[in-house]
C-alpha cells in the first residue's frame, strides 16, 4: 500500500513513558557531566557564572537532542523551540543557584560531595518541571495528528473526495 502523505520522512513521537526516559537519559547524562563540569569552572570564576555558562552549553545540546530524540519532531529545532527551552532552563538554573545559595547560607564550607548532592537534588526537581514543559508546549503538536491515508486495494481510479479521510498536512501547523 502507498502513502499519499510523503512529503517528509515520517516520524512517530514516542509516548510519554518513552520520552521521559529518553529524556532523563539524554537530559540525565548531559546533567550529570554539568554537574562534573560546574565546579572544575567554577575554579576559575565564580560559580553562579560558571553555572549559567555550563547551563547555556548544556540546554543548546539538550534542546537539540530532545527535538531529535526525546520528543520525536523528525527535524531540528526552531529559535522558537531553543528560546521556550531556554526559558525553562533559566527557571532551572535559579532553582540550581537557589539550592546551593541556600546550602552556603547554612553551611559555610560545605564539600566538594555535598555540594554535588544539593545540586544533583534540585537540578533533578528542576529536570521533571522541564520535562513537563517541554514535553506540553515546546515539542507538542498542539494535538493535531498528522492523518496518513493508504491508497486502496483495488485498480479502479480513486479521486481525493473518495477518499473520504480529511488530508491534514502538520507542516502547515508547525510555528
Amino acid at each position: 500500500m502507498e502513502s499519499l502523505v510523503a512529503s517528509k520522512p515520517q516520524s512517530t513521537a514516542p509516548g510519554p513513558l518513552s520520552s521521559f526516559v529518553r529524556f532523563v537519559v539524554c537530559g540525565g547524562g548531559i546533567g550529570v557531566l554539568s554537574s562534573l563540569a560546574v565546579p572544575l569552572v567554577a575554579m576559575t570564576m565564580p560559580w553562579a557564572v560558571a553555572n549559567a555558562v555550563i547551563t547555556v552549553v548544556s540546554t543548546l545540546l539538550c534542546t537539540e537532542l530532545h527535538a531529535l530524540f526525546t520528543f520525536g519532531t523528525g527535524r531540528r529545532p526552531a529559535w522558537r523551540q531553543h528560546l521556550q527551552s531556554a526559558g525553562s532552563a533559566t527557571a532551572a538554573y535559579v532553582v540550581t543557584s537557589a539550592a546551593v545559595f541556600i546550602l552556603h547560607a547554612v553551611q559555610s564550607s560545605p564539600g566538594m560531595l555535598t555540594e554535588q548532592i544539593v545540586y544533583l537534588g534540585a537540578s533533578g526537581l528542576a529536570g521533571a518541571g522541564r520535562f513537563l514543559v517541554l514535553r506540553l508546549v515546546v515539542f507538542s503538536v498542539g494535538g493535531q495528528k498528522q492523518v496518513v491515508a493508504t491508497a486502496p486495494t483495488t485498480t479502479k481510479q480513486r479521486t481525493s473526495s473518495e477518499w473520504n479521510v480529511p488530508f491534514v498536512r502538520a507542516e502547515a501547523f508547525a510555528g
